[in-house]
């Protein structure tokens, strides 16, 4: 695996050993008995764990610095947040506030625009979810919703919106020859096509004059050319070509 070399304050964090669980309880047991350094031995610690966590989004960022930086703040959080009560080790409590914060920053950093109640459904049942699940059971969307008192649906829409876009040119399959991208396993059937975009169009359509329509259907669902239309019916195709362009623009100003 790659070993990714992050610099902190001259510190090279790939020198840093974890340690052990027995450690991180005896640090813990300082910290609350007022030990001044416990705090930031913890920290400097488990700085291995954040590092593991980094490698999961290697793809995902072009500056892994600042990631693994938000990484640390998780980190200090589940340090603050721990208590060995628990019983469950600082590793598996920090793991997903660890993530968590990366994945924010992913979110907050991407070049498309979310609105803020989206944001702020998807936040809040992340959250929700994270306090749940540390008390043993990872709670389904239904009772996410129910907490906050939003439908199923608005919760299931608000974390698709923050999920990270990938290109439809992403290789998803090479065996060593011809490579398989995403758009390749894409579907484009007439029932998969956006029902809002659909039912405008066809209303649309409904207020073209009948020449316009059938010129229309005959090139872009019969397939045919402008010079066979226009030897069908008995025009030159110059004028197929201007009807066309016409209903193409009225069209345009219907569904805008």
């Amino acid at each position: 695996m790659a070993k990714y070399k992050v610099d902190i304050s001259g510190i090279n964090t790939a020198s840093l050993k974890p340690l052990t669980n027995e450690q991180n309880l005896d640090l813990f047991k300082k910290m609350k008995e007022g030990d001044p350094f416990a705090r930031d031995d913890l920290i400097n610690g488990n700085l291995k764990l954040v590092l593991s966590i980094l490698k999961k989004f290697n793809n995902k960022v072009d500056n892994l610095d600042d990631l693994f930086q938000v990484g640390c703040l998780g980190l200090v959080k589940a340090i603050d947040n721990f208590d060995t009560s628990y019983n469950v080790t600082l590793s598996t409590y920090a793991c997903p506030l660890i993530i968590g914060e990366m994945k924010r920053y992913i979110r907050d950093n991407s070049s498309l625009r979310i609105s803020r109640s989206v944001k702020d459904i998807a936040y809040k049942a992340m959250r929700l979810t994270e306090e749940l699940s540390q008390k043993g059971k990872k709670p389904t969307d239904k009772e996410i919703a129910d907490i906050l008192g939003v439908t199923e649906y608005e919760i299931a829409n608000a974390m698709t919106a923050l999920k990270e876009p990938v290109s439809m040119y992403e290789p998803i399959y090479n065996d060593g020859g011809d490579t398989i991208y995403l758009c390749d396993q894409l579907s484009a059937t007439k029932e998969e096509f956006d029902q809002d975009l659909r039912l405008a169009l066809e209303k649309a359509m409904e207020k073209l004059k009948i020449r316009e329509l059938q010129i229309l259907k005959d090139r872009f669902l019969v397939g045919k050319t402008q010079m066979e239309i226009a030897s069908e019916l008995g025009i030159s195709q110059a004028q197929i070509s201007r009807i066309e362009k016409s209903a193409i623009n009225n069209i345009k100003k219907l569904i805008k």
